[in-house]
């Protein structure tokens, strides 16, 4: 966890991100209002997104309280479903504006497994290749504002998958427990930063991905997950980080300067960490790629 003083030394190694236009998936609470919220502190233009228009104007809200000069909007998304995600791309892409700033951050857990409404598996679909449609329909974007920057909100449950993703079963259909398919999609998470970073090599468009440590955030309390995983999180919850400590890496990647070369990184407390075998597996984030975009094809 980044310490107070370090927080503090951070904010003076900013890359001047006032004023740069910064758009999070899912920032109505927890670890996203976090975000948003110091990032409107020191200035930027904040899109945060939300599936319910009522907790947008919410979340809008508390952040100009908190912070009266904040510039910040809220725009709708639900990442499990493509017709959503190409909207907002098209509004994002017609409004002309620059995007210097792309925070992944959204994510679920699920104690059962679900099917969105074209059959793709919702926390594959949510974590993992709904980001990815995300993406590519804003990679231009990125690169046209570049110097730009890509932030993935992963997390240290990639170790759940020591063995790697199931390649022929990336949607669970043989069998589904919560915390092997999350952890398999914060494994993706990773193995998507890798790749993405190698293919932006040039553009002046980084790519990093980060741990924000286990922190407590409403992300079992909105129907996601029931059973024992909403019990557990719920018993534990004054042992967790406060979503404040748990932004602090996010922030640091989206504001500090300069970030170590090459990127593709992934990051706990502010610091390179290692990733499992599993997640510096270059052939499967090469083969992760070829997958989804296989997968973007068939539902288009």
């Amino acid at each position: 966890m980044c310490a107070a003083k370090e927080m503090r030394r951070v904010t003076h190694m900013t890359w001047n991100i006032r004023g740069k236009r910064v758009l999070l998936t899912g920032g109505n609470s927890g670890i996203g209002f976090a975000t948003c919220l110091e990032l409107c502190r020191r200035g930027a233009t904040v899109m945060l997104t939300v599936r319910d228009r009522a907790k947008g104007e919410q979340a809008v809200a508390e952040i100009r309280q908190a912070v009266p000069q904040a510039d910040i909007s809220w725009k709708l998304l639900d990442l499990a479903e493509v017709h959503s995600i190409e909207a907002l791309a098209k509004d994002l892409l017609e409004e002309g504006q620059p995007l210097h700033v792309l925070i992944h951050n959204a994510g679920v857990i699920l104690s059962e497994r679900r099917q969105n409404s074209i059959g793709i598996e919702m926390t594959f679909m949510v974590n993992h290749l709904g980001p990815f449609l995300l993406q590519q329909r804003l990679e231009p974007l990125l690169k046209a504002s570049a110097p730009a920057r890509v932030v993935v909100v992963a997390s240290s449950a990639h170790n759940r998958a020591v063995r790697g993703l199931n390649f022929d079963d990336l949607q669970y259909e043989r069998s589904y427990s919560a915390g092997k398919v999350y952890g398999a999609s914060k494994l993706a998470n990773i193995l998507f930063t890798k790749e993405l970073a190698s293919r932006l090599e040039g553009t002046d468009v980084s790519a990093n991905c980060l741990h924000p440590g286990v922190v407590r955030t409403q992300f079992t309390r909105d129907g996601d997950a029931g059973g024992l995983w909403g019990l557990m999180f719920g018993a534990l919850r004054f042992l967790l980080l406060s979503p404040e400590k748990g932004a602090r890496t996010s922030v640091h990647l989206a504001t500090a300067d300069p970030l170590p070369e090459p990127t593709g990184g992934y990051y706990s407390s502010c610091r390179p960490a290692k990733p499992n075998a599993a997640a510096r597996d270059k052939d499967a984030a090469r083969q992760l790629w070829v997958e989804s975009e296989r997968l973007i094809q068939s539902i288009h």
